[in-house]
């Protein structure tokens, strides 16, 4: 859990992904299209990723635990609440208020 924690307020936002994971691709491109600078820690091709990964199930509550996005070292969580974020209106201010935007 402490590796997850010091992964995810290394940078303004970092996401949490399997390179395999159409979902968490999707994630990918839909970051880079807000023109936001993501760090992308693939759980797949770390040696401790299976342990990274059961920790961020548990902080997220359900499985699977990917993708798991930060932003401003705080859990935003998966897709769909990622989604909702971003339909709500809250996530650009959010994005903003960590310095990944700056329009």
């Amino acid at each position: 859990m402490e590796r997850v924690v010091a992964l995810a307020r290394a940078n303004a936002v970092v996401m949490f992904s399997k390179s395999s994971c159409c979902m968490c691709h999707a994630v990918k491109r839909f970051f880079c299209d807000l023109g936001v600078n993501i760090v992308v820690h693939e759980l797949d091709e770390d040696p401790r990723g299976k342990e990274m990964e059961k920790a961020l199930a548990r902080l997220i509550g359900r499985g699977p635990a990917v993708p798991a996005v930060f932003i401003g070292g705080r859990l935003v969580g998966p897709t769909d609440k990622v989604m909702a974020d971003h339909l709500n209106g809250t996530l650009v201010p959010q994005l903003r208020e960590a310095g990944a935007l700056w329009l």
